[in-house]
């Protein structure tokens, strides 16, 4: 299940996301998006779960809480429909 994560804290890092989801399950990538002309974070990442009650349980475990000072937002991915 490909996860969206928003709000986050300008700072955090790929593996500080990684750390958070890997407690609650198997993590198969995690991609931090970043500005093209500034390299810096853009405030949300993917993570992809394969299983998906692990999914889930990261979703309600993680969505509102304060991850260096920000509340984060977690939610399922909405699927783009491929071309």
């Amino acid at each position: 299940m490909k996860i969206l994560v928003r709000n986050l804290e300008r700072s955090i890092t790929e593996a500080e996301i990684l750390e958070l989801f890997q407690q609650f399950g198997t993590v198969d990538s995690c991609t931090l998006v970043l500005d093209a002309a500034t390299g810096k974070s853009k405030g949300f990442a993917f993570v992809e779960m394969p299983h998906g009650r692990e999914a889930v349980k990261a979703i309600k475990g993680l969505n509102t809480r304060k991850v260096k000072g920000a509340g984060i937002r977690v939610k399922a991915a909405d699927e783009k429909p491929e071309a």
